[in-house]
C-alpha cells in the first residue's frame, strides 16, 4: 500500500471525513485540538483551499495522489468497501463430532 495524500475539502456545512475517527466530522478548532493536532496521519490545513486540512494515510483504494476528497458522505461511503482476496475469505473447519 502506497503513502497517499488525502485533501480534505470541507463542504457547505464545514465537514470533512475523518480517517482517524472513521466518521464525518465537523472541522471546527474542538476536532482540530482533539484529534488532528495529535493525529499522525495529519498533515496540515488543506493547501489551496479556503476550509479543509491535509492528511497522510495508506489507502487500500486505487485512488489519485493527491487524492481530493470534496464530498465527506461518499468519502465516508467508499472508506466502507473492503476487498476479499483473490483467495477467498479464511476457511473455516467445520465438524459435527464433539
Amino acid at each position: 500500500m502506497a503513502l497517499i495524500t488525502h485533501v480534505n475539502v470541507c463542504n457547505a456545512d464545514n465537514e470533512i471525513y475523518c480517517c482517524l475517527r472513521n466518521k464525518i466530522v465537523k472541522l471546527d478548532a474542538q476536532q482540530k485540538e482533539q484529534f488532528c493536532q495529535g493525529c499522525k496521519m495529519f498533515a496540515c490545513d488543506a493547501d489551496g483551499y479556503e476550509r479543509g486540512v491535509t492528511c497522510i494515510w495508506e489507502d487500500l483504494r486505487l485512488v489519485n495522489n493527491p487524492h481530493i476528497a470534496v464530498d465527506p458522505l461518499e468519502e465516508f461511503t467508499n472508506n466502507q468497501i473492503k476487498e476479499v482476496p483473490p483467495e477467498g475469505p479464511a476457511l473455516f473447519l467445520f465438524t459435527t463430532e464433539w
